[in-house]
């Protein structure tokens, strides 16, 4: 695969605007899902895979219109989310009426399986969210039951296998096959009923990151870098973060001033780079891409890589590695 081939640029971004059961209901009709690695979790098989390669996790992105909101449901594995653009409502509870967080570009949440959510962007504009769903087969949703109700009186209906019928198109449910059942009862028990407070316990804003000037990556002038998810690495001299139970991935930010470079070095595990603010360039094994605001780049395993910040305004990149204790990058 080329270099080329593992960057997404954000203009070329391809959305799917039926991936899921909630897709003609009100409030929900007007969001695009994107899966950029790996399968995802779209009910829809015309879903767009940008990049197939298995990374231990996925990466996917939600762009919705102001008052769009995400229905209540829940995942098998971690979901961890940067507010790339616009200001965000995550709930909890199956009805959405437990608690309630408001998040603002570029803070972060990490919501544990066992937690109904659902989000909302609240802004005046267009809103992006950056998501991380841990596993290679991240399995599918479980949608609070309301969900199914109103999927029901917009014909659609959600199958045992995840795929979707839509009854509006003449389509029936095909033989051998039987509707997902609505989510029971005891389904939503053996889930946590978390207030406002406990949800704040899983954001960890902006303006409470703890840059530091004298670890790993930021041993170079003008590099910062702040562990966001993943517990204490002392391979790479890095803390715990606020978000520090097992992910099976970790979460660091790292941050470029003007001209600021990282240089030469060699990552052992699959490094995802998602560019929040700014420019940066990319060098790998001697070729260059280039990466703005949006875009996503994964980078390949044992491959030396370098970055160096582009234009005035200080590149802050959010990044995606496997496994819970990633190694030390070796610096050549």
């Amino acid at each position: 695969m080329t270099l080329s081939n593992r960057l997404i640029k954000y203009a070329d971004l391809k959305p799917c605007t039926n991936a899921f059961i909630d897709t003609r209901s009100p409030g929900s009709d007007k969001k695009e899902n994107f899966t950029l690695i790996g399968p995802g979790v779209a009910e829809n098989p015309d879903q767009h895979i940008h990049i197939s390669i298995p990374h231990g996790f996925n990466i996917g992105g939600a762009r919705q219109p102001a008052g769009c909101l995400n229905s209540k449901h829940s995942h098998l594995t971690e979901e961890f989310f940067v507010v790339h653009q616009g200001t965000w409502a995550f709930t909890s509870g199956a009805n959405a009426d437990d608690g309630r967080v408001i998040l603002t570009e570029g803070d972060i949440i990490s919501i544990p399986m066992d937690i109904f959510r659902g989000f909302e962007n609240v802004g005046e504009d267009i809103g992006y969210l950056h998501a991380v769903l841990g596993g290679d087969d991240p399995g599918r949703v479980l949608w609070a039951p309301a969900v199914f109700d109103l999927a029901k009186e917009y014909g659609l209906v959600l199958l045992e296998d995840g795929s979707l019928v839509d009854t509006t198109l003449g389509e029936n449910i095909p033989e051998g096959k039987n509707a997902m059942p609505v989510t029971s009862d005891e389904q939503i028990a053996e889930h946590r009923v978390v207030n406002s407070k406990e949800l704040e316990s899983i954001v960890q804003r902006t303006d409470t990151f703890e840059w530091s000037k004298n670890n790993c990556l930021a041993q170079f002038e003008g590099v910062e870098e702040v562990a966001l998810v993943g517990a204490e690495s002392v391979a790479e001299d890095l803390p715990a973060s606020k978000l520090n139970w097992s992910h099976k991935f970790v979460v660091r930010g790292l941050k470029l001033s003007e001209k600021a470079k990282v240089n030469d070095h060699i990552r052992y595990e699959e490094e995802v780079i998602f560019v929040h603010q700014g420019e940066v360039n990319i060098h790998v094994d001697g070729e260059k891409v280039i990466l703005g605001k949006g875009d996503t780049f994964t980078t390949p395993i044992g491959s030396t890589r370098s970055f160096t910040q582009k234009g005035k305004e200080d590149c802050i990149l959010y990044i995606t590695r496997r496994h819970d204790q990633p190694q030390a990058p070796k610096f050549i």
